[in-house]
């Protein structure tokens, strides 16, 4: 069986293997507070066992659901923000045609869209409009109901739907994933008779894409969620243990060990333009349970070669605070040769024959060495290819990586408590009923 590895022989110039192994029971401490649910938090720790638990029947439920949209509909709207969206956003980029926004609209084989991920009036009125001649459906995604963005997103769209279609129709393509019993979203959707899915108590929204929070749009893209929760499952087997060969621990040890050796900033980079919104769900997981009590490394992101070009400069010499995880991609769903050209203007033609591929492994390579001699320790997950199975592995890694290494830092990685600040000010200054000493508190700020 094939599976995701993770290599650290380029970060041990910064810090010793003994130094990595110093936390060997700091690491297996953590591990068995994941695993058993003693640590803080251990209220989210739903996810831990999830793949292994979820059903044939579950999964395939949610397929049906998802197939049901995908006949009906030329476009999907999936409406939710952080983990709601950002783990299927992930999956779906890297396994979709990178010129998948350019297809046309089609029956069958429909769009997924996102929204209530921002409060762009813009976006918002372009979303609408790109509708309005589209038979559409809505996946809702919210545990109560109420969070503002996707809360305003849902309100129009779901306008927009029975306008188009009537009540009657639009209920049968709206499918809510909530709470299993409280909540506005859970109240409307029992009136109005939606399909329902549950988000569990014991799941947070940054490790719910293994979840119907992430599968169902996931599977009305038109990929396999069995092998998406079997790759996860296989990585839960091998994770459960501690010791040498656990990644996740080891993961969780290297990048510890990399912070108290002053390394403060972790730069995810791939060499694959698929990975851009993977990245963009592993700074939400690690920013969000790791960013507390004044601690934590702060999570970063490159696409190369591109950002070779606009960030490589400051990675290659600028403060020496960063480390790199360097995601490789071994096998290529296509393949392109170079051409030769006789009169090789670009002088190109030493690369002829070549694939494109091999020019970037090399370009990775070479880089990999740079910053390293730059003074950039390196930590490289290899995938063997961009498929469900090694996509779900790699989820679960990074989640259980997550746990542990939280743990280790001596943070609860399952709560959020900085998130409600920006909240309680935007309520405040919109005067959401029930905020009236926040509304006068704030303005006389703002007036001084």
């Amino acid at each position: 069986m094939k599976t995701i590895q993770l290599n650290i022989d380029n970060a041990l110039q910064s810090v010793s293997l003994e130094a990595i192994k110093a936390l060997d029971k700091a690491g297996a401490d953590a591990l068995a507070k994941v695993q058993e649910g003693t640590g803080a938090g251990n209220d989210f720790l739903g996810w831990v066992e999830l793949p292994g638990e979820l059903t044939t029947a579950e999964l395939d439920d949610i397929k049906a659901t998802a197939d049901g949209l995908r006949r009906d509909c030329e476009a999907v709207v999936a409406i939710g923000i952080g983990g709601s969206y950002l783990g299927a956003k992930a999956v779906i980029e890297a396994l979709s045609d990178t010129f998948e926004a350019s297809r046309p609209a089609e029956m069958g084989n429909p769009k997924v869209l996102f929204a209530g991920q921002n409060i762009s009036e813009d976006y918002l009125y372009e979303l609408q409009r790109y509708l309005s001649d589209k038979k559409f459906g809505i996946i809702v995604i919210s545990k109560s109901g109420t969070t503002t963005e996707p809360a305003i997103a849902f309100r129009l769209l779901k306008a927009q739907l029975e306008a188009q279609i009537g009540v009657e129709e639009a209920r049968k393509r709206i499918v809510a994933i909530t709470d299993a019993r409280r909540g506005a979203l859970r109240q409307l959707a029992t009136e109005e008779g939606y399909k329902t899915f549950v988000i569990a108590d014991n799941v947070g929204g940054r490790f719910s894409v293994l979840t119907p929070v992430g599968l169902l749009p996931i599977a009305v893209a038109g990929h396999d969620i069995h092998a998406l929760v079997e790759g996860a499952r296989q990585m839960q087997q091998a994770t459960a243990t501690a010791g040498a060969d656990n990644i996740s621990q080891l993961y969780a040890q290297t990048r510890n060990a990399l912070y108290r050796a002053g390394k403060k900033v972790e730069i995810l980079v791939n060499y694959n333009p698929k990975l851009h919104y993977f990245a963009e769900w592993w700074k939400q997981l690690y920013g969000e349970s790791e960013g507390k009590d004044k601690k934590g490394i702060f999570p970063a992101a490159v696409d190369n070669s591109t950002d070779l070009h606009s960030m490589g400069q400051w990675i290659q010499d600028g403060e020496r605070t960063i480390f790199e995880t360097v995601i490789t991609v071994v096998e290529q769903a296509h393949e392109v040769v170079i051409p030769t050209d006789e009169a090789n203007l670009d002088g190109l033609n030493y690369i002829a024959g070549k694939r494109v591929d091999e020019v970037n492994k090399m370009a990775e390579l070479g880089t990999r060495i740079a910053h390293v001699d730059g003074g950039v320790p390196n930590l490289l997950i290899t995938l063997p290819a961009l498929k469900e199975v090694y996509l779900g592995q790699l989820i679960y890694f990074f989640e259980k990586g997550c746990g542990i290494s939280g743990y280790i830092l001596d943070v609860n990685p399952f709560n959020q408590p900085g998130v409600e600040d920006y909240k309680r000010n935007m309520f405040a200054l919109l005067a959401k009923p029930g905020y009236e000493k926040e509304t006068e508190a704030i303005r006389a700020r703002l007036n001084k």
